[in-house]
């Protein structure tokens, strides 16, 4: 019934919608069945190849469409029954190994674009990529390797917090240096591929990009002990790397309510530890004393945020977290006291009350009950 004098659409948008979307799943159901039926009778290539398209363009989370596609390409490539392959190009009757894998890396471009979190996507890419790199001439597959990287850099200027995009990264930087190293004989060019100093550069563009962003500091973590065993780095360099990298950490925490630079700042005091392992470590040399000396420091540096951001419970974790690794050190001094430390939790439970049990473990382990 109307309302007012004004005649209701919203029932009949609605059932419209109902409608549309029931062709969808109706058209979606028959090709998911002309598919397997497809599969089943040993359809050709390219005919078959062309309903996993359009299907994988609707769903690209249907894992055994992705499947189905590597096998029919496999059958290609390994020299199978193509005798209906003339249907990739009426124009041309035999397409080529080139053809149908630099055409599946141009098929899956919009799908990263309108899916960029879909991680059968960038798997079956990658796929793709290592086929080329078996299928096609060596240079050409370099190309294909080397442009993946522009493309990834574009994702992530897209969206600088894809975690899958970042992952992609490290697997082709992975694969760069193989091929430079390859390119020099191996053991002769061992090291001499590594892009570990530009991707540290990297590093730092995407956080002056946004601070928010914590695959490009996990990434740097990384990174930072790599390139110091490269460079064959001394220990004055390397304590300069530490202090520089906790400089960096302490001016970017102006907004200590981001939780990814807390966890940069807990991998480099995970650094300190004397049960860090050798290759995450960037000071190899640190003493007791150097210990205490960055934990005081740290700590001090934290308390001075609690002066503009009491109401950030992040501060207090840090806080307490810091408190218990300074106290195994077996600090002859303090920075802090067990007042200091029950205030701090007193906080957290003001801050986080449904974390309770949590702050009540946290009260035990310090022993901080009176």
């Amino acid at each position: 019934m109307a309302s007012h004098d004004r005649p209701r659409v919203t029932a009949e948008r609605t059932d419209k919608d109902l409608q549309r979307e029931k062709r969808k799943i109706d058209e979606y159901r028959s090709l998911v069945e002309r598919i397997e039926t497809r599969v089943a009778e040993g359809g050709s290539e390219a005919d078959v190849l062309d309903l996993t398209s359009d299907l994988l363009s609707r769903n690209p989370e249907y894992y055994t469409v992705w499947n189905h596609r590597r096998r029919l390409l496999l059958r290609y490539l390994e020299g199978g029954d193509t005798s209906n392959d003339a249907s990739v190009d009426p124009n041309n009757k035999q397409a080529s190994p080139q053809d149908y894998l630099l055409d599946d890396l141009r098929f899956l471009i919009p799908l990263l674009q309108q899916f960029p979190k879909c991680y059968w996507v960038w798997n079956y890419r990658l796929w793709i990529l290592e086929q080329i790199e078996r299928y096609l001439p060596r240079q050409q597959a370099d190309s294909c390797w080397q442009r993946e990287l522009d493309l990834v850099a574009k994702m992530l200027a897209r969206d600088e917090r894809n975690f899958h995009g970042w992952a992609y990264r490290r697997i082709i930087v992975d694969q760069l240096e193989r091929l430079a190293q390859e390119a020099v004989h191996g053991e002769e060019g061992a090291g001499q591929g590594s892009r570990s100093q530009e991707e540290f550069d990297y590093t730092t563009k995407m956080i002056h990009s946004k601070l928010s962003n914590f695959s490009a500091w996990h990434y740097r973590s990384k990174l930072i002990p790599r390139i110091l065993d490269e460079q064959e780095a001394d220990d004055t360099a390397r304590r300069k790397v530490l202090d520089d990298e906790l400089d960096l950490i302490q001016n970017a925490l102006i907004d200590p309510n981001d939780q990814s630079l807390w966890f940069y700042h807990q991998s480099l005091m995970y650094t300190i530890a004397p049960d860090c392992p050798r290759d995450s470590a960037i000071v190899l040399t640190l003493t007791n004393t150097d210990r205490v000396h960055y934990y005081e420091q740290e700590i001090s540096r934290i308390r001075e945020i609690l002066e503009d951001w009491d109401d950030c419970k992040w501060v207090y974790q840090a806080l307490l977290k810091y408190a218990a690794e300074y106290q195994t050190l077996d600090a002859g001094s303090k920075v802090y006291s067990n007042t200091d430390m029950r205030t701090w939790l007193s906080k957290l439970r003001q801050l986080d009350p449904l974390r309770s049990g949590r702050w009540d473990d946290l009260e035990k382990h310090l022993d901080l009950s009176t």
